[in-house]
């Protein structure tokens, strides 16, 4: 959530800058602009009131000592007839306050000053790629025809046990799906993250802090009798770690790993990107999230998406690494690295990993503070967040990258975990 003081200060600045998300925040600024100046005033009449009332009522105990009784009286109606208007004065203040936030909430975060314009997947800027394309064998097949040829992966099971977007992973695939999390935990660890494990349902607070609420809830799992949502990402928990708390500079970074399963209705989704694993309503993904001092954040992203390019690197992966555009970018972030690994059975490129910085944006929104290096100033620090990776995906480009006629070969960083080199008949 932005700010209304940088808004108040930086108006033009504010519209100008989400342009570049294809957002006119002019009408939305404007109203801002207006209901601020309403505010201040009330909140100055209010504040002058409530001052006047404190200093009546050390008086009036003061008159009654030095037995003046009339002055007393006199200063006691003046007393009622000021906690009557304090008493009207400030629910005012309060649905003034509550129309603000209500408008507040609907301005996106601002891109930073490197984020390209454009609208489409297409206007995102290729920053780099790596790794070389497999060169698969005529008859190659898509991932969920090798799930079935080796029995690994059972979709049909998911679907009969609860519903489309819920996969079995069977066997040696299960064994995959548990070395690719113990892989991506412990490189975690080694590269600094701490490990949680962290709820896997949240409140509505924590939905909240993180911008998955009011907008989003249309996408999650709602656990109706609890009023509690099953988590899209391990995000939501990590960072509400912080919710309500004020750091001191010198705990910053805080850097966090963990597994969890994430869930999501995909509410919309079908058609052939769905196939597979292409696209679940439960799946599995370590993440990483970071804590950060405003000054080092985006040097703290950069480090970031190297970390991940790390990862995918390891698995001997095709990549790459793309800028998302204004119109691509989540309404969240202020810039945003995508990586996409190339699946080469289905000849199209998978994203895998999202890593962001949202600057001060969900900060705002949990109350998530630093105390400044002069001990005085207390300061929103910057979240950012990255897939470390999601699973799904990068189990379909891995079977289907390393197929051969005659078995999937496992990459030699995976080994150590899985115990086997190759899934075959």
């Amino acid at each position: 959530m932005l700010s209304l003081k940088i808004i108040a200060e930086n108006p033009d600045v504010i519209i100008d800058r989400l342009k570049v998300k294809n957002f006119d925040a002019s009408a939305i600024v404007e109203r801002l602009a207006g209901l601020d100046s309403e505010r201040r005033q009330l909140q100055a009449h209010l504040d002058t009131s409530q001052s006047a009332f404190n200093k009546l009522s050390k008086q009036i105990g003061t008159y009654y000592q030095q037995g003046k009784k009339a002055e007393a009286e006199e200063a006691r109606d003046r007393s009622a007839g000021l906690k009557e208007e304090i008493k009207r004065l400030s629910p005012e203040l309060a649905d003034i306050e509550a129309r603000v936030k209500e408008l507040l909430l609907q301005l996106p975060n601002l891109p930073h000053e490197s984020v390209p314009q454009g609208k489409l997947p297409e206007d995102n800027l290729l920053v780099r790629q790596g790794g070389e394309m497999p060169e698969l064998q005529p008859g190659a097949l898509p991932h969920w025809e090798l799930a079935r040829k080796y029995d690994i992966i059972d979709f049909e099971l998911g679907s009969k046990i609860t519903g489309a977007g819920f996969p079995v992973y069977k066997g040696k695939a299960a064994k995959l799906q548990r070395s690719l999390i113990n892989l991506f935990l412990d490189s975690a660890a080694r590269a600094g993250y701490t490990e949680i494990i962290p709820p896997i349902a949240v409140n509505e607070a924590s939905a909240f802090g993180t911008g998955q609420l009011p907008d989003k809830e249309g996408q999650m799992y709602y656990i109706n009798e609890d009023n509690l949502y099953l988590i899209p990402t391990a995000e939501v928990p990590l960072t509400n770690i912080y919710r309500d708390e004020i750091l001191s500079y010198k705990d910053l970074p805080r850097r966090l790993t963990a597994y969890t399963p994430c869930f999501r209705r995909e509410a919309g989704s079908y058609g052939k990107d769905v196939r597979g694993l292409n696209r679940l309503h439960q799946f599995d993904k370590v993440e990483i999230v970071e804590i950060q001092h405003p000054d080092r954040s985006y040097e703290t992203l950069e480090n970031m998406t190297s970390y991940v390019e790390g990862l995918v690197k390891l698995l001997g992966l095709p990549y790459r690494i793309l800028l998302l555009c204004g119109g691509d970018m989540s309404f969240h972030a202020a810039k945003t690295y995508d990586f996409e690994v190339f699946s080469a059975a289905q000849q199209k490129w998978l994203e895998v990993s999202s890593v962001s910085n949202f600057e001060s944006f969900q900060s705002n929104r949990m109350m998530l503070r630093y105390r400044d290096e002069d001990g005085k100033n207390i300061r929103p620090a910057h979240t950012l967040n990255g897939s470390a990776l999601a699973l799904p995906r990068i189990m379909a480009a891995l079977l289907e990258n390393n197929q051969s006629p005659e078995a999937i070969h496992i990459p030699p960083a995976l080994v150590p975990y899985t115990g086997f080199e190759a899934i075959s008949l």
